[in-house]
């Protein structure tokens, strides 16, 4: 009747996956989930003597018991039986993956919206939000990528829904072999973003992070992307979308037998070099270049350079990186809807930002407020110094570093923040089961490096109410508070509880309660 993987939600007929976890392993729970009615069990290792006696406690009593299969890996099993449950949804999908360290939501969001704006039904699976053929509503979970079974299920319900496009948003986590969550996700198109420092804690090193992002573009040639789309047999059009401004640009490109199209800001092309230094190009890639870029705190402006002709752009967008964003997706949905570029382009005009990107905060405060998800040492390098740049007064910024993921990254964090902005104040993001202020030291350190002390314009405050309310109370006018890391998320997550939180409402409170309630 259904496949879990928590024996919470086991009910009467479900197949069990007992995964091998952090803390625990999932053999643990095989007692609960055949108490709660599981038909079958996958698990692998060795099961608990316990639960061999209870199967024959139940046969003696006339109960049946469930059917146990052991697997080498039950988290790699789970992806092909999560797809034959749900009758292989992706065979009936037009699928879209996106990647990359930064940008992955705000692309994903924006190839969802332009397929909406130009009339295809479709879906989309990201961090902040999913949609399953109707408006978009909010993502409850921490995770980018859910594991297999949800996956394939909201596909699934796309599927019944109508849908003929999919957009899913797809994290190194969800890519990997180790968790195998998109595994059998039958993807017709690759975008990759950009591949940065960040979790190493997982990967291991940073090939073999990059290499598990490439299995979104080798999944490509796994199938020949003939498929139903509202019950008609079509040929899919598959590609690549890529960033020719990271030097991992080819890598990509030829990942893939499938054709390239890149995108950047103008800015000279990195290419692998021969011992003579001459640089070369193993796999040809239709460049998309914009150019004369505009922004301002409400908007984006740029011409794109195409094979089809040059092409304006205007988007209701924040942030100079949101080109970037915006001009993948467009590439992404003319390609592969066989839409005219020009025509795509010209519905950026009614693109809405992402929640948790660059929001804005504004209660008729003195000062600007800004939300944003950046949590990461290239974001950091990314939205700083535009940032910089623009505001006149004094720049707040209040971050942390989540728990047991990547710890390389914490200093370096600090020592961005710290060059950039003339306040810092560590906060909790999630510290999980580390301690808090042992965690908050680490960034401090980077912090210390380019000159902020405690004392100048350093701050270690773990709540992260009272780190708002320290930042709100300090600045002035022409200042700018950003508060990082949090976004959309809806809880910070300690050792023994997860406290329910929103940033956005946290930020307006603390500023009602000065007085500034606009």
């Amino acid at each position: 009747t259904d496949i879990c993987f928590d024996s919470r939600k086991v009910v009467a007929g479900s197949m069990f996956f007992a995964l091998p976890g952090i803390h625990v392993h999932g053999n643990t729970f095989i007692l609960q989930a055949i108490e709660n009615g599981a038909a079958a069990i996958v698990f692998q290792d060795d099961l608990p003597q316990q639960i061999k006696e209870m199967c024959d406690n139940r046969t003696k009593n006339g109960l049946d018991s469930p059917v146990f299969v052991r697997v080498e890996n039950a988290r790699t099993a789970m992806s092909p039986a999560s797809a034959t449950f749900y009758d292989n949804p992706s065979s009936n999908l037009a699928v879209i993956g996106v990647t990359g360290t930064e940008g992955k939501s705000s692309t994903v969001s924006f190839i969802w919206q332009l397929l909406r704006l130009c009339g295809k039904k479709a879906g989309f699976i990201s961090t902040v939000q999913y949609s399953l053929g109707s408006e978009a509503i909010a993502n409850p979970e921490h995770q980018t990528t859910p594991e297999a079974p949800i996956v394939q299920k909201q596909l699934y319900q796309m599927v019944q829904n109508g849908c003929e496009y999919a957009v899913v948003e797809s994290s190194s986590h969800g890519l990997s072999a180790k968790t195998n969550r998109l595994g059998n996700v039958m993807f017709d198109v690759g975008v990759w973003m950009n591949v940065t420092h960040e979790h190493l804690e997982f990967h291991g090193t940073h090939e073999q992070y990059k290499n598990d992002k490439a299995n979104l573009f080798r999944n490509l040639d796994k199938h020949n992307h003939e498929k139903k789309l509202s019950g008609r047999k079509t040929s899919v059009p598959s590609f690549g979308v890529i960033n020719l401004e990271d030097s991992a640009w080819e890598y990509f490109a030829l990942a893939t037998k499938y054709p390239v199209y890149g995108f950047s800001s103008g800015k000279a092309v990195a290419t692998e070099k021969t011992q003579e230094g001459v640089p070369v190009m193993q796999k040809k890639v239709v460049p998309f270049t914009a150019k004369k870029l505009a922004a301002t705190s409400k908007s984006i402006n740029f011409t794109v350079e195409t094979p089809e002709g040059n092409l304006v752009v205007t988007a209701p967008l924040s942030g100079t990186f949101n080109v970037y964003n915006v001009l993948a997706s467009i590439i992404a949905v003319s390609k592969i809807a066989t839409i005219p570029i020009k025509k795509v382009a010209a519905q950026c005009l009614k693109l809405e930002p992402v929640i948790g990107r660059m929001t804005v905060i504004n209660q008729g405060q003195p000062f600007t407020v800004i939300v944003d998800y950046a949590h990461t040492p290239s974001s950091f390098q990314t939205i700083f110094p535009p940032l910089r740049k623009q505001t006149k007064g004094r720049i707040f910024a209040l971050f942390g570093s989540g728990g047991e993921r990547d710890i390389k990254k914490r200093p370096e964090q600090g020592k961005i923040a710290a060059k950039y902005c003339d306040v810092v104040i560590l906060t909790d993001e999630d510290p999980r089961g580390e301690d808090s202020i042992a965690l908050l030291e680490m960034i401090a350190k980077g912090c210390r490096k380019s000159g902020r002390t405690e004392g100048n314009g350093l701050f270690i405050i773990p709540s992260r109410q009272e780190a708002i309310r320290k930042a709100f109370a300090m600045a002035q006018e022409d200042d700018m508070v950003l508060l990082l890391g949090k976004a959309h998320e809806n809880s910070i997550i300690y050792k023994n509880f997860v406290m329910p939180y929103d940033e956005i409402a946290e930020a307006k409170k603390a500023l009602e309660e000065m007085g500034y309630t606009k």
